[in-house]
């Protein structure tokens, strides 16, 4: 809506913001004070000469009340610097991303076994190509990226940067983690780091892999005792269905899920991966429709064009041939 309208002055808009430094709003309270005091003392500097003119009736003129104009728009300049100064915010409508404000760690298991084909081309490259079709869908989520094998590698903090998160997709190979195994504890607990000092309701960490926890300092379930105590939920995907080509176990990735309220998927072909990163991309959406995320926008610029409205008409009043006939 256009800033040059009354609507920013109705009592049902000002009751509907959400006031960031709503202490400013007190000083309000001030302006008829000072605009009080400002006509007693001026009051009381004037001088009057009485004239004996009878019964001789007085004609208001209407620049007897044309006077005020100009410490009226005054005082509205100042209203509407104190209101921008409470830095109001209202809930963008508009907005169709029901989602945004999701915070996402997503940990890729790029150890030798990945490099299985029962997935084509392989489990590491189907899943890389999922998560990147994932990343493009994405409009204001952060994305954190965790490569782990027998130990974790941050790849990038959580960024709004896609681009480079699929840049940085693209290059992930198992050489890039010399110590073999699969450290599931430490890959969540990585996780975890990039998300717990994160504000907000919506957290979540995806971990893929296709084997059991079989190294790292940290067990699956102290990791899963922090990801609850920082509210952050786990989606874990099993890849793989050819039990002969690596050792599939996919109990700890069962255990972290329900561990988190969060949810396990199985994905033994490339559809099913597919469809797996869409139902979590619902699921998320939804919970953070129900938990009432907004997305709010502020609107205390507005109302400094409007100071600087009054401001310049009461300037004008003042400097021009007007403020002469306003005049006392």
């Amino acid at each position: 809506m256009n800033w040059f309208s009354l609507f920013w002055f109705k009592a049902s808009t000002f009751s509907g913001f959400e006031w960031q430094n709503p202490l400013a709003l007190w000083a309000l309270l001030f302006i008829p004070i000072l605009f009080f005091l400002k006509w007693v003392f001026s009051s009381q500097q004037k001088r009057s000469l009485s004239l004996p003119i009878g019964n001789i009736s007085k004609i208001e003129s209407i620049f007897v009340y044309s006077r005020y104009l100009i410490p009226i728009f005054n005082s509205l300049a100042i209203a509407c610097l104190l209101i921008a100064i409470a830095r109001p915010q209202s809930e963008n409508k508009n907005n169709g991303n029901i989602g945004s404000g999701i915070d996402i760690a997503l940990g890729i298991d790029i150890s030798e076994s990945m490099t299985a084909k029962d997935l084509k081309p392989n489990r590491l490259d189907a899943a890389k190509t999922i998560a990147i079709n994932f990343i493009k869908n994405r409009k204001q989520d952060r994305l954190a990226l965790v490569a782990f094998a027998g130990e974790p590698l941050t790849i990038s903090p959580l960024t709004t940067d896609y681009e480079l998160l699929i840049n940085q997709l693209e290059n992930l190979n198992p050489s890039l983690i010399s110590v073999s195994g699969t450290a599931l504890g430490v890959a969540l607990s990585s996780c975890i780091n990039k998300l717990r000092d994160v504000p907000g309701e919506s957290k979540v960490c995806i971990l893929i892999s296709d084997g059991d926890n079989t190294t790292g300092n940290i067990s699956p379930d102290v990791a899963l005792e922090l990801a609850n105590s920082f509210n952050i939920r786990v989606y874990t995907i099993g890849v793989g269905n050819d039990p002969t080509t690596a050792k599939l176990d996919f109990n700890v990735l069962q255990s972290l899920a329900k561990g988190t309220k969060g949810q396990y998927f199985k994905a033994n072909d490339n559809k099913a991966l597919e469809n797996i990163f869409k139902k979590i991309d619902v699921l998320e959406k939804s919970r953070a429709t129900l938990k009432g995320n907004k997305v709010l926008e502020d609107r205390y610029y507005i109302y400094l064009f409007w100071a600087l409205t009054f401001f310049l008409i009461a300037l004008f009043l003042d400097k021009t041939f007007i403020g002469n006939i306003l005049e006392d």
